[in-house]
């Protein structure tokens, strides 16, 4: 019984160093706003629609994290089907465009500018 706990535990050690534990994972999927910042508003408008249209999500999808029991998330292998990890994927890329959509207030209207009398 004792030796098994010692093979349990190096597995699972051994699972969470190999880089394709669960949260590991899902902490990949978050992407910076930063590197759509230099995309035109209406191109970037476009991209974001059709991803999300792509994976049938919606257009102000936020990622989720899973809650493993006990502080296990390190080393809990990520279980999630190629198609999950994959909208996972979209849903991250999908939040960083609508931070750097809502930074720049990309599809507003300009506001004019309202001359002073000088």
């Amino acid at each position: 019984m004792r030796w098994n706990m010692i093979v349990l535990a190096s597995c699972l050690v051994a699972t969470g160093c190999a880089g394709s534990s669960m949260a590991e994972r899902q902490d990949a999927d978050i992407q910076s706003s930063l590197q759509y910042d230099s995309v035109p508003c209406d191109q970037l408008l476009a991209r974001r629609n059709g991803l999300a249209q792509q994976y049938n999500l919606s257009t102000k999808a936020k990622p989720t994290f899973s809650n493993p029991a006990m502080g296990f998330g390190p080393f809990t292998p990520d279980m999630r089907s190629k198609a999950k990890r994959d909208a996972d994927k979209a849903t991250g890329e999908i939040d960083a465009m609508n931070r750097s959509i809502d930074r720049r207030d990309c599809g507003k209207p300009n506001q004019q500018k309202k001359l002073l009398p000088g």
